[in-house]
């Protein structure tokens, strides 16, 4: 059997597994968002944080990368060009993350396979390639279902008052910001959608409130109707999905599949999981 890297990142965490004849060994490294570091500074990440944890007398057959941006073809040439610097014997294979839960959720099958997490995402797979794929547009357009879509409901809430009493004042003693805080947070500082993703965990510890609820229900049926109706196929085959958000949500996923009579297939809070066995 060949010795294959794997790795998943997104833009704060990179999670990697060296897959052995006889063993696995997982790390896990900081973000490799081509959004945010260039060449060098991928490489001296590499080389810092993932080389210490192989052997050196490990030879590396392939190296399979999958994240964020790497739709981009620029961003997927200068990622290939990283991990070839590093490892010039190895066979390189660079992808997006919806390639990444396709294969993770499923395998050689076909299905629709569904990213939910800080971002939103979806594709029809047909246990090969991606077929169809309806990307988002951005937190601020659309990303509908995902955690910036559903957190920025919760400010919305908050800031329009719409939250009844009990739950403005759980809000104000969790986070203690004001509105001037939330605005510059959201307008004038980087990585708003990971802000807006993170009031999630407020939807999370008061679930069973009606309001609560009814943001949850309502931010994900928009994904449903914005997406996967879309797909002709959703019809016939599984509909899967992976994500923090799918996986913190997934009662409500599992009931909307059932309101449109929707075959519900994995829900996974991360691919390396899946990913593990299809490349095995």
């Amino acid at each position: 059997m060949a010795i294959k890297l794997v790795a998943d990142s997104g833009a704060t965490k990179c999670e990697w597994c060296l897959i052995q004849p006889r063993k696995t060994t997982s790390f896990a490294t900081q973000g490799l968002s081509p959004y945010f570091l260039g060449k060098e500074a991928m490489t001296d990440i590499i080389r810092k944080e993932v080389l210490p944890n192989l052997s050196k007398n490990t030879s590396i057959d392939s190296v399979h990368f999958y994240g964020t941006g790497l739709g981009n073809p620029n961003h997927a040439k200068m990622v290939n060009k990283v991990l070839k610097s590093i490892f010039p014997s190895s066979k390189i294979e660079v992808n997006t993350d919806i390639l990444a839960a396709a294969r993770a959720l499923c395998g050689n099958e076909n299905g629709i396979a569904c990213i939910l997490g800080t971002g939103s995402n979806s594709c029809y797979y047909n246990g090969k390639k991606i077929v169809k794929n309806r990307a988002g547009i951005g937190y601020i357009l659309g990303d509908e279902g995902s955690g910036a879509y559903l957190g920025k409901k919760v400010v919305q809430y908050y800031l329009y008052e719409t939250f009844d009493a009990e739950l403005m004042e759980k809000f104000k003693k969790q986070y203690g910001l004001s509105p001037t805080e939330i605005l510059e947070n959201v307008y004038q500082k980087p990585l708003a959608n990971r802000y807006l993703a993170s009031f999630t965990l407020f939807l999370a510890e008061n679930r069973g409130h009606y309001m609560i609820e009814n943001i949850i229900e309502d931010g994900l049926n928009d994904f449903f109707y914005q997406h996967l109706l879309k797909y002709k196929e959703i019809w016939e085959y599984p509909i899967n999905f992976i994500g923090s958000v799918a996986f913190g949500f997934s009662d409500i996923l599992q009931e909307l599949c059932t309101a449109y009579e929707f075959k519900v297939g994995k829900i996974l809070q991360k691919p390396m999981e899946g990913l593990i066995a299809y490349h095995r």
